[in-house]
């Protein structure tokens, strides 16, 4: 009766974990994450077990004379490798892109997934359940307070005139009346288009109004082509 009972704990745990890690992996499917609901939830449940894992071999050795025997025991290896592992997986969600490096919350999504399988099975159910309940207010709440939060943004935008058409101080007055900083200029003159290119760098909050500023540098004589695109963070 006891094993039974004994039995029905650990896959009560494991039961558990599978909905912890559901749960946050249910936020990061909705919002298109590649590591989504499948992941965490195998992540959350294997972490569990192997937290379980830990804590059943010290009792099935705990016969064997230490004293004796060269077989050393400690709990919290099993457990220890776990979270090191998860590493490898959350740097396969990571996608470092121009400026900016994308999937890091998923990572150390998984990598709080994995704590929180490692303490259900460790039958640390409160604190367990009190980490589910703060990471969804981040993942969540965090996420409608962003937006709000002031943010420098790096673009770099290029501009294409006809060859002996200078626009550069107009260029450099208006963007100063939009709060846009120039942190670098580049030149390059081609003779065989008969074009002059400048590619600025600059750095702003995140409300550029583009609208205004393509609406403004399209009435600049001889201009030919205009692009941006993001710049790395310098």
């Amino acid at each position: 009766m006891w094993i039974c009972s004994e039995l029905s704990c650990e896959l009560l745990k494991l039961v558990i974990a599978a909905v912890m890690g559901g749960v946050i992996g249910f936020e990061r499917e909705v919002h298109g994450q590649a590591a989504g609901l499948r992941t965490n939830v195998l992540v959350c449940t294997g972490a569990c077990l192997l937290m379980m894992l830990s804590l059943y071999i010290p009792v099935l050795y705990r016969d064997v004379p230490m004293a004796d025997s060269v077989i050393r025991l400690d709990p919290a290896r099993i457990a220890s490798y776990a979270i090191a592992s998860m590493g490898f997986l959350g740097a396969g969600a990571i996608i470092s892109g121009k400026g900016t490096i994308k999937g890091l919350t998923t990572a150390a999504g998984i990598w709080l997934v994995t704590g929180i399988g490692l303490a259900i099975g460790a039958g640390f159910f409160l604190p367990a359940v009190t980490c589910l309940v703060l990471s969804l207010f981040v993942l969540y709440g965090f996420r409608k307070i962003k937006k709000y939060l002031p943010r420098d943004e790096h673009t770099l935008l290029t501009l294409v005139f006809d060859q002996g058409r200078e626009h550069l101080e107009a260029i450099k007055s208006f963007l100063e009346t939009h709060r846009i900083t120039i942190n670098f200029i580049n030149y390059y003159l081609d003779h065989q288009t008969q074009t002059l290119t400048y590619k600025l760098r600059l750095q702003a909050k995140m409300d550029i109004p583009w609208d205004q500023l393509l609406a403004h540098f399209q009435e600049l004589a001889g201009l030919q082509q205009i692009s941006w695109e993001e710049a790395t963070v310098p």
